[in-house]
């Protein structure tokens, strides 16, 4: 007997999703990114058991990603445009199309996303009109995505909700990120993933486990095998940062007091932002080791050079 292939698409608010990937990595205790490959797998089984078909029959034939971004310029006067490059090849491996447009300039010099939203929607409700998915999922948490939900169940199409509820703290300050309540009442299958993610029930299912990239080893660069066995675990050192992969979460700093060079992780960052963090900056920390070898605990900004 033939089966129909249920046709899904897959729709990212880029700047929401972003936030959410750095929950996980920098605040939550799975400290590591979100995987677009596992959550597509993921979602490929929760509409497999919303539409009651075999999940063989399931296909995300369409994913687009949404956000806005600095100008080349401003990137690299940021020291941010390597990381730019390095993300839009992990989308270009995940199949996701890249839908891009350049930030705001705030007069005080801040930047701000303004359009991407409405953007999102029109380019969602024309994919779905000409090319009649089944389902349709929204990565999203806006209740400003309500018309489009709307829109969508016009054409036909079912609307899958991924959305996540979650606190962090930023300056000492505790934020707190919810989806819509109007638009996880108004979607046909809502599902907040951070229910899903920490349910005790879901702990060693391979679908949740597979929703995180896998943490990265440890290994320090070239040129640092030979470990510096004078430094004793706990010393004060002053130095900086050599290197910093924002998607990754970990770096490298050189000791002023020369030998080799420290790993170092955001969780072990202290009074500093992530986002500040970039080659040059000077700090201080604790010296420490782990298996691979020399490692940077409490780091610190240094208030004078």
């Amino acid at each position: 007997m033939e089966s129909k292939l249920c046709r899904i698409a897959v729709f990212y608010d880029g700047n929401y999703f972003f936030k959410v990937s750095n929950y996980y990595l920098y605040q939550h205790p799975r400290r590591a990114r979100l995987s677009f490959k596992g959550l597509h797998e993921f979602i490929l089984a929760e509409v497999s058991k919303n539409e009651g078909l075999d999940a063989r029959h399931c296909q995300i034939v369409d994913a687009a990603y949404f956000r806005g971004r600095l100008t080349a310029q401003q990137a690299q006067d940021q020291d941010k445009l390597f990381a730019d490059r390095i993300f839009e090849d992990v989308l270009m491996r995940a199949n996701i199309t890249l839908f891009q447009r350049h930030l705001r300039t705030r007069p005080d010099g801040s930047f701000e996303e303004k359009g991407i939203d409405v953007w999102l929607a029109l380019e969602a409700y024309e994919m779905a009109s000409l090319k009649k998915y089944d389902v349709c999922v929204l990565v999203a948490g806006d209740g400003d995505f309500v018309p489009l939900v709307n829109k969508l169940n016009t054409l036909g199409s079912r609307v899958m909700l991924i959305a996540w509820d979650f606190s962090y703290v930023r300056d000492g300050r505790t934020y707190t990120t919810q989806a819509a309540t109007e638009l996880i009442d108004r979607v046909n299958y809502p599902i907040l993933m951070n229910t899903e993610i920490d349910s005790r029930e879901r702990r060693k299912d391979p679908l949740i486990d597979g929703l995180f990239m896998d943490k990265v080893a440890m290994t320090l660069p070239a040129g640092n095998a030979i470990q510096n066995a004078t430094t004793s675990v706990g010393a004060e050192i002053s130095g900086t940062v050599l290197s910093f992969f924002h998607e990754k979460g970990f770096g490298f700093i050189t000791p002023d007091n020369g030998g080799d060079n420290f790993f170092f992780h955001v969780s072990d960052l202290t009074g500093i932002e992530a986002s500040d963090v970039c080659a040059g900056l000077r700090i201080s920390f604790n010296a420490g080791r782990n298996d691979k070898g020399l490692a940077a605990h409490n780091i610190r900004k240094l208030t004078h050079q």
